[in-house]
């Protein structure tokens, strides 16, 4: 039948494993990311200061949770995922529809999270190994399509790691997320630390105050907070495809609620103390990030 195989049939009891840990490390694995690092610091370049960039974060993070969590009771209580879930609004037809936005915007997602995952192993490859560097640049290969064959190279692995993790299944997700959660935290703690101590501070960005006119915060943080919240919107409508295999609702609702809004706020800051204190520690100009 067209309308249920094994990926859309309901969760069986002996499968839904999730535990309320395994959902605060889930959310703590996809929100340390590149995207969250420079979040605040695209807030603070609009004017605000870090205080209320970082309160900007919290706040759309609190706001996109709540329908996160109704939208993930569906999931837990009957172990259906979205595409199913969506047939209660859309119908059993229409449920293409949102079923197939979503994937594109997941492409869309994929493709810029690979690219930065390419971009820091091909950096790291150099670090490790410098003589590597030379034989993987072509400027006419990069000339022909737009990156050499080292980005390439860097692109192409990551997509590898990605696709095996994708074939195996949401229980090897699981998997790597409950591992990489602790060490994602304590390497992020590790380069704030590092931050601070080659600065001697966290340099000028967190000194600065609010740039934006007086009368005028609004316009500024209105379409701000639209943007946190936009961060997570589509994850927040096809989250039963993840609570679809939760123990029990409150393993699920508490579990994200934990790993959530304090994992992005926490990465935020990370993100402008680092970027804050790097013009110190290397020189030059923080003009980019004002």
């Amino acid at each position: 039948m067209s309308l249920i195989n094994d990926d859309l049939a309901p969760t069986p009891e002996a499968a839904r494993t999730w535990k309320l840990g395994h959902f605060t490390a889930l959310w703590i694995g996809m929100a340390v990311c590149i995207p969250t690092y420079t979040m605040a610091s695209g807030l603070i370049d609009q004017g605000m200061s870090w205080r209320q960039a970082l309160a900007c974060v919290a706040l759309g993070n609190v706001i996109v949770l709540l329908p996160m969590i109704l939208n993930a009771h569906a999931g837990t209580r009957y172990g259906i995922p979205f595409p199913v879930f969506a047939r209660a609004s859309f119908g059993v037809a229409g449920a293409n529809v949102p079923a197939v936005l979503r994937a594109l915007v997941a492409c869309g997602w994929f493709g810029i999270q690979t690219w930065l995952g390419g971009q820091a192993l091909w950096q790291l490859l150099v670090a490790l190994l410098p003589s590597a560097e030379a034989p993987l640049t072509s400027a006419a290969f990069k000339g022909a399509i737009g990156i050499h064959p080292g980005e390439l190279l860097g692109f192409a692995v990551f997509w590898l790691i990605n696709l095996h993790f994708i074939l195996k299944g949401t229980e090897s997700i699981k998997f790597l997320e409950t591992w990489a959660a602790p060490f994602l935290l304590v390497m992020g703690l590790v380069l704030l630390g590092w931050a601070y101590a080659r600065a001697g501070g966290f340099g000028p960005m967190l000194s600065q105050p609010s740039r934006i006119p007086e009368g005028q915060f609004l316009g500024v943080f209105a379409p701000g907070l639209t943007a946190m919240v936009g961060f997570w919107a589509t994850l927040s409508l096809n989250i039963p495809d993840f609570t679809r295999y939760a123990r029990s609702q409150r393993d699920q609702a508490i579990g994200q609620a934990l790993g959530l809004p304090a994992t992005m706020v926490l990465f935020s800051f990370i993100g402008v103390a680092v970027t804050s204190a790097t013009p110190i520690i290397f020189g030059g100009s923080s003009s980019g990030i004002r």
